[in-house]
């Protein structure tokens, strides 16, 4: 039985089908200029969590975000910034610091939140962490917060 017509891409052969370049706008940065960036900021935030200003680093690394598929190494280096200071929070600091966001800066940690549940071997380093920030920013943002992350087709 031949199954090759299964791996045909027809959307090549469709004039109106959407590309992915069409849902959203790339990222104007070039690579090295993204990577650049959010090396900057992972050193303020670095000098921020040392002040004991868990608000100020998570504006600091969820403002402007890169995205985009080119920008790979940003995205890894941003993703292990907000892990440094996700686990440095303490349970009782974490509403104040979720309330001090903007909405955009919500929609953004909440990428991040799912970004982390999705790497391989979240369970057993950052778990109860990336839970627990869950269930705080979705009882103060609410659900409309997931909604909106999960239709976003920009990734972090």
């Amino acid at each position: 039985m031949d199954v090759a017509f299964r791996k045909i891409d027809i959307d090549v052969y469709d004039e109106d089908a959407l590309q992915e370049s069409e849902l959203y706008d790339a990222d104007n940065r070039d690579p090295t200029q993204a990577l650049e960036e959010v090396r900057a900021r992972q050193v303020s935030v670095r000098s921020l969590l040392a002040k004991n200003d868990t608000a100020g680093a998570l504006t600091t690394i969820l403002d402007n975000p890169p995205y985009g598929p080119n920008v790979e190494d940003a995205k890894t280096i941003s993703l292990q910034t907000l892990l440094t200071i996700l686990n440095s929070t303490k349970s009782t600091e974490i509403p104040t610091a979720i309330n001090s966001l903007s909405i955009d800066s919500q929609d953004t940690l909440m990428k991040y939140l799912y970004k982390g549940m999705a790497m391989s071997g979240w369970a057993d380093s950052n778990a109860s962490v990336l839970l627990s920030w869950h269930e705080k920013l979705t009882e103060i943002a609410g659900t409309g917060c997931i909604v909106r992350t999960m239709t976003d087709r920009r990734t972090v």
